[in-house]
């Protein structure tokens, strides 16, 4: 699993004032719970960069005063005006106990559906999950050799060891449809049939 290392330094001030100074010097306050304690520091831009503007499931490893806290990203918030980022919360992974998580799906194979000119849709690219730290993973797949043309995959059909995932399962996540080209192609064909 990948990744990330940053370096965070410890905040007394809490409150808007505190935070508003902390973004003018160029820092992003954040907040890690889910521990023994709750911890309030900043963190480098730059430093989380990577993880803020990534599409994949990582681990965050927070040094505080030479401290590792192994954690995942709970949320984000952004300023209205200029989009910077202005707040950032993490979740510590205890183990034994168990978190939740957003962990994208990544779809494997070529549908059968596709190759006989079909189109794939995409409808959801991560599911909600519920685990213990020691079974996340960066990404669930799913093969989709089998999706036919009008055939869906859907959130039961996600296997995944050790994993609650939290989404309803009759939810598609994927479907083949046809395409303009192939209903037009079947109109005409129908047409012709019905002349003969």
């Amino acid at each position: 699993m990948k990744t990330i290392k940053v370096q965070g330094q410890l905040r007394s001030e809490h409150g808007k004032s505190a935070t508003r100074r902390l973004r003018s010097e160029g820092k992003i306050p954040a907040v890690i719970y889910g521990g023994e304690e709750t911890i309030h520091l900043t963190v480098e831009p730059l430093a989380v960069r990577g993880l803020v503007y990534s599409p994949e499931f990582q681990i965050v490893e927070i040094d505080i005063n030479g401290k590792t806290h192994r954690c995942i990203m709970k949320d984000m918030q952004f300023d209205v005006v200029t989009d910077d980022l202005a707040h950032l919360d993490f979740l510590e992974l205890v183990e034994g106990k168990k978190v939740t998580a957003e962990l994208p799906i990544n779809f494997v194979g070529q549908p059968n559906g596709v190759k006989e000119g079909g189109r794939l849709v995409i409808k959801l690219k991560s599911v909600k999950v519920r685990t213990y730290p020691k079974y996340l993973t960066e990404r669930l797949d799913v093969n989709i050799d089998d999706l036919q043309l009008n055939g869906n995959v859907r959130v039961q059909d996600i296997k995944a060891d050790n994993i609650e995932i939290m989404n309803p399962p009759r939810i598609p996540i994927a479907s083949v449809v046809m395409t303009r080209a192939l209903k037009q192609a079947e109109a005409d064909a129908a047409t012709t049939e019905k002349k003969k």
